[in-house]
């Protein structure tokens, strides 16, 4: 007699037990619901029925109940593989440069290079370099800026061969100080797809969320 086995590693297998939980437990749902229906019509007092309107009110109630459980489980299947596909995306990043946010000096042949975001047009933005202590070890000057994202590039001189620079952004208009928000290139090492988001792994920064990320070089 041929018995038929059932492989625990199959991924097909195990998506179609997800499936077949979701519709039984749906179907178990509905017919406790029109068993409790039909006994509170065949308990209802004779001389004050219930009349069409409740009847529907409470079949649309249970249709509703499973139509919102079908909808759930068609959007954790739809959102798994938007997370695989963003996953297969990821993976080609690995070993490009990106631009997030972080205030690191990115020294490339003397000359470091960073940036930054405005929110708001500014009269004169101010960019300082610092040590690794903390210490200023230059000021940079740029003038007037446009809102939107801006790069710079610093003379390093002697201090080219200094290790872990980072800087300082000072936006003004006027007396009016803004919000600024530094930015900085990395080099993508991996990614991550653990839980429900896709992360890449920076050589400098850590971990950093893909939506984190301004642009890609």
């Amino acid at each position: 007699m041929a018995v038929n086995t059932v492989d625990s590693s199959n991924p097909y297998t195990s998506l179609n037990g997800s499936q077949t939980t979701a519709t039984t437990s749906t179907t178990e749902a509905s017919d406790r619901f029109l068993k409790l229906l039909v006994a509170q019509m065949q308990n209802q007092d004779p001389l004050n029925p219930m009349d069409n309107a409740q009847v529907t009110s409470q079949m649309a109630q249970i249709n509703t109940v499973t139509g919102i459980e079908k909808l759930n489980t068609t959007v954790q299947g739809l959102s798994g593989q938007f997370v695989q596909m963003q996953a297969l995306q990821g993976a080609s990043l690995v070993g490009r440069d990106v631009i997030v946010p972080g205030n690191k000096i990115d020294m490339q042949d003397g000359v470091g290079q960073g940036g930054f975001e405005l929110t708001s047009a500014a009269d004169n933005v101010k960019v300082e370099v610092l040590s690794a202590a903390g210490q200023v070890v230059d000021t940079m000057n740029l003038g007037a800026q446009t809102a939107g994202t801006h790069s710079f590039d610093w003379a390093a001189g002697t201090n080219a061969s200094a290790t872990n620079l980072t800087f300082r952004v000072t936006a003004t208009s006027g007396a009016t100080k803004l919000d600024s928000t530094a930015l900085m290139r990395d080099k993508v090492d991996a990614v991550n797809t653990s839980g429900d988001t896709l992360t890449l792994e920076l050589e400098k920064s850590g971990n950093v969320a893909y939506d984190k990320v301004k642009a890609f070089n």
